[in-house]
Formats: structure tokens, sequence, C-alpha cells
């Protein structure tokens, strides 16, 4: 937990890169923390999935997996 948090404040809250300036209401880090987890989510790179993006992983993970046989 402490590690997504410290990502989450460097990432989000101290950048410019989720919001278009300083916050000034609660609106605004609402807002912003909705951007920056659907980035951490779906685009950012994870070191932890061979530099894939958590969609990719798991859409190789079931791409992977036998397909259950059909009944006849």
């Amino acid at each position: 937990m402490e590690t997504i948090n410290g990502l989450f404040k460097t990432e989000c809250i101290r950048t410019t890169v989720f919001h278009p300036g300083a916050y000034k209401t609660i609106a605004d880090v609402e807002f912003a923390t909705a951007g920056w987890v659907d980035w951490y989510n779906s685009r950012c790179l994870h070191s932890t999935l061979g530099m894939n993006t958590p969609i990719d992983y798991e859409h190789a993970h079931y791409a992977a997996l036998d397909p259950e046989p059909q009944p006849a």
C-alpha cells in the first residue's frame, strides 16, 4: 500500500499530468484521481507484468488458456 500511495502522490498529486493546475476543490482531486487510476490500471507499463499493461497481460493470459470443449 505504501508503494501505491507514493506513486499516486508522485504521479498524480505533485504533477499537472492528470489535472490542469492547482487543485481548488475536492472535485478536482477526485477527477485527477479517477484519471490516474484509469491510466495505472489500463495503460501504465508494469515491470511485474513483463513491461506490459494490465489489459495486455490479461488478454494474453486468457488467450493462452485452453478453450473448453463445446458440446456437439
